[in-house]
């Protein structure tokens, strides 16, 4: 006798309800969230992001900040504090707790754990995990569409609305000279920052940026000079430092107002605290200013040739009371391990050289002639690390040390990683460092805290692990005042090397046009930005995006 098969809805029935039935007990959810965060702050970072996607409860206990705040700590900090002399960890978990709640193991990151300061931890390792990893999201600001006579300094936003902010002509003063070099003031006072503007005639202009009203206004012009070109110019209020094309350096200082700044004052003239003539600072070069209580320290890196064997770096430091009497003047220079005295009669201003004969050298060594014969291309100095470029695509990383009874810098460790010449670079405090080449199409970002001089340290540099190319990620934004295009654009393009430190690319459209950096580059802790020229006159800001 067949047997009556079983009615469809009732074997929905049962297999749903069979579905659904688990023989794994969920013993975790039971648990209180002081014990579930517990656990939690054992886990890895994958299996974090994994858990906040199971449930809204799991998504808050999994973005604990002192969890995101823990893994930071391990991963970005710890690493340094394991270097210093005489402490010993015995890598548990619980000490990683433990230490991450101590200021003094931050090394140089205090501010992130400053009181009343309230961090998003898991955003801030998001932020360092994309620096090491070269991910950004990449766009270009229009900063002029063609060349044009319009002369005068404007501020932009780099955040979600790319806007120009605020902007202002050039003072009558100075008007028909263009500018040559530029300084912000790092310190923000009052809502407001001040920018330094030097210019070809000599003259120079102290602009204050408020933040609230986006507005500009000129509170001083300098007259023209018959000193010279300003090649590089440094503020640190009420402090500016210049230096001329001809070698001049002149230190200002500005009275300080007794009532609070009205929106549109006019300073009164500054005074000349000092100046010194030099006959052997050579572009490029870098300065900086530091003003302390009882001394003012100006410090001058820059390019410096070795006659008979080429280029090396020099620094200079200039330290002058506030009454403006010069306290101490020092010199230290950088000798190569290619320097070569007496050996060869080429200039170092010559810019090709003839290979030598076979009896002299072999190939190799013509190779090598021609390098430490080329000048460098640019050169950034933050104490204490002093960054080339050089036009055979490599980097030279010095430290400089600086005590009360002397000033050196130690030998240079060259870096390899650019495929194309470097136009530009630039260093921080902290050993982050920046560079693009010529073209544009490449960035790198370097970690090269403490130098090389360690053997760990060498086998990083040997194993060339210590930078990363920057990864970019185009994206499409258009704003009311600004129109940032697909950074695609630009590194869809083919390429062919040109003469000298300049390189031609030609568009996949039927425009070809002259694309090229000007070594122009600045980073703080979210953005990369570089100036991006092309031959009609256009310009655009490139902002790199770690977020």
């Amino acid at each position: 006798m067949v047997k009556r098969a079983r009615e469809e809805a009732d074997g929905i029935d049962e297999s749903h309800s069979k579905r659904f039935k688990s023989s794994v007990v969920d013993r975790l959810s039971r648990l209180s969230d002081e014990l579930i965060l517990r656990v939690l702050s054992y886990l890895p970072v994958a299996q974090l992001v994994v858990c906040q996607r199971l449930s809204r409860k799991y998504q808050a206990l999994a973005g604990d900040d002192q969890i995101w705040k823990q893994q930071y700590y391990e991963r970005f900090v710890r690493p340094r504090a394991k270097k210093i002399p005489g402490v010993k960890e015995d890598g548990s978990a619980d000490e990683s707790i433990r230490l991450a709640s101590k200021a003094s193991r931050w090394l140089g990151e205090e501010h992130l754990i400053k009181r009343g300061v309230k961090m998003n931890w898991k955003k801030q390792y998001k932020l360092r995990h994309n620096w090491t990893r070269g991910s950004a999201v990449v766009s270009e600001i229009p900063v002029a569409e063609e060349a044009t006579d319009t002369d005068g300094l404007r501020a932009w936003s780099a955040r979600e609305e790319e806007k120009m902010v605020a902007k202002i002509s050039f003072a009558p003063a100075v008007t028909g000279s263009p500018p040559t070099a530029l300084a912000i003031d790092p310190r923000i006072s009052n809502g407001t920052s001040k920018i330094a503007v030097g210019f070809e005639s000599g003259a120079f202009s102290v602009y204050v940026l408020d933040h609230a009203k986006a507005r500009f206004h000129c509170s001083y012009s300098h007259v023209a000079s018959s000193n010279g070109v300003i090649s590089a110019i440094s503020i640190s209020w009420p402090y500016v430092v210049t230096m001329t094309a001809t070698q001049l350096l002149s230190l200002y200082a500005f009275k300080q107002p007794t009532a609070p700044a009205v929106d549109q004052d006019i300073l009164d003239p500054p005074r000349l605290l000092h100046s010194l003539k030099s006959s052997t600072i050579w572009p490029p070069l870098s300065t900086s200013l530091r003003a302390m209580e009882d001394s003012i320290t100006i410090s001058v890196a820059y390019a410096l040739p070795t006659y008979l064997s080429g280029w090396t770096v020099g620094l200079q430091e200039v330290k002058v009371s506030p009454a403006g009497e010069l306290i101490e003047s020092r010199l230290a220079a950088a000798i190569s391990r290619h320097y070569r005295p007496l050996i060869f009669s080429f200039s170092p201003l010559m810019q090709h050289l003839s290979a030598p004969s076979a009896a002299a050298a072999t190939a190799s060594t013509s190779r090598e002639l021609r390098q430490i014969h080329s000048k460098p291309t640019s050169l950034s100095y933050t104490h204490p690390y002093l960054l080339v470029s050089h036009p055979d695509n490599t980097l030279t990383i010095y430290l400089v040390n600086s005590t009360a009874e002397s000033l050196t810098i130690g030998a240079g460790s060259r870096l390899w990683g650019h495929t194309s010449s470097v136009s530009g670079a630039h260093v921080g405090d902290r050993g982050k460092a920046v560079s693009v080449s010529t073209r544009g199409d490449e960035l790198r970002v370097w970690e090269l805290e403490g130098g090389f001089a360690s053997s760990a340290a060498k086998k990083r540099l040997s194993g060339l692990k210590m930078s990363v190319r920057i990864r970019p990620e185009s994206r499409h934004t258009r704003t009311k005042n600004s129109t940032v295009r697909d950074k695609s654009s630009v590194t869809q393009t083919l390429s062919t090397r040109g003469t000298g430190s300049f390189a031609t690319e030609q568009r996949l459209d039927d425009t070809s046009e002259l694309t090229l950096t000007r070594g122009w580059v600045g980073f703080d802790e979210e953005n990369v930005v570089v100036l991006k020229e092309q031959s009609r006159g256009g310009q655009a800001l490139v902002v790199y995006d770690f977020t």
